[in-house]
Formats: C-alpha cells, structure tokens, sequence
C-alpha cells in the first residue's frame, strides 16, 4: 500500500446508484457502507460518497470542480475507456487530446456520474508535465 492515499468526500443522492456507477461501471472496490454513505476504492484512492438531502444540480462546463486519476500508464487510460464505453457509462466529454504536439500533450475523457459529479480520467505523454513543465501557462480547456 501507498505511504500516502488521497481521500475526497462527495454528494449523492442515493446509495445504489452511486454503487452501479462506481463499483459495478467503473470497476470501484466498496468498503464499508450504511444507508446514507459508502467508501470506495478508485485506483487506491479512498472515495467517500454521503447522501444529501439538498438539491444535487449540474455544473455548467467542467470547472470549477471535478476529480479523476491521472494515469501514468498509456494502457491503463485506454483499457477504462473502453469499460467505460463497455458499460454505457455518461460521457460528459469524450475522448480527446489536448496540446498535441506540446510537452503538456495528454489524452482526457470526463464521465458524469448520476448526481451531476464530473470525473476526468487523464494520461500525459510526458510525466514531467503531472506537476511540471512551469513555463507553459496552459491548464486545461480555455
């Protein structure tokens, strides 16, 4: 296990279909569970999904806020892309490359899960590029 997990907590809207889309669509492990929330492992990540009661309304575009993986395995994007894909998964974006040709060049896809959270999946060509390569300015779709 990693010395270090990263943790996000988010909003559902109910318990079974957070399971259908995160463990039975996009191959999550469950950990434990009640009523009202659920832990599942994305990639060895620990994600908390907590039932609310208020109003789960979608955003418009994909910023301020989304979460996802960035994959350092070309193979590994590829092969959730097709389960995605295999599974009828909502594609909020699909399959696209962005700064082709840059050192910041990477393949991106978002899904959106039932309750409106958008998740991207994300591998760049270049490792340097996860937290590096300051002197470009770009982040992500203008």
């Amino acid at each position: 296990m990693a010395t270090t997990l990263f943790h996000l907590s988010f909003p559902v809207g109910n318990i079974p279909e957070t399971k259908a889309f995160y463990a039975a669509g996009l191959g999550c492990q469950v950990g434990r569970e009640n009523p009202t929330s659920v832990i599942l492992n994305l990639y060895g990540h620990q994600l908390v999904a907590h039932v609310t009661d208020e109003p789960l309304q979608p955003q418009r575009g994909i910023y301020p806020r989304h979460f996802g993986i960035v994959f350092t395995s070309e193979a590994d994007w590829e092969a959730l892309l097709a389960r995605a894909e295999h599974k009828k998964l909502q594609f909020y974006q699909p399959a696209k490359c962005r700064f082709t040709g840059s050192p910041l060049e990477h393949r991106t896809f978002f899904l959106k899960d039932p309750f409106h959270n958008l998740l991207e999946f994300k591998y760049y060509v270049s490792s340097a590029a996860i937290f590096g390569e300051q002197s470009f300015v770009q982040i992500g779709d203008s």
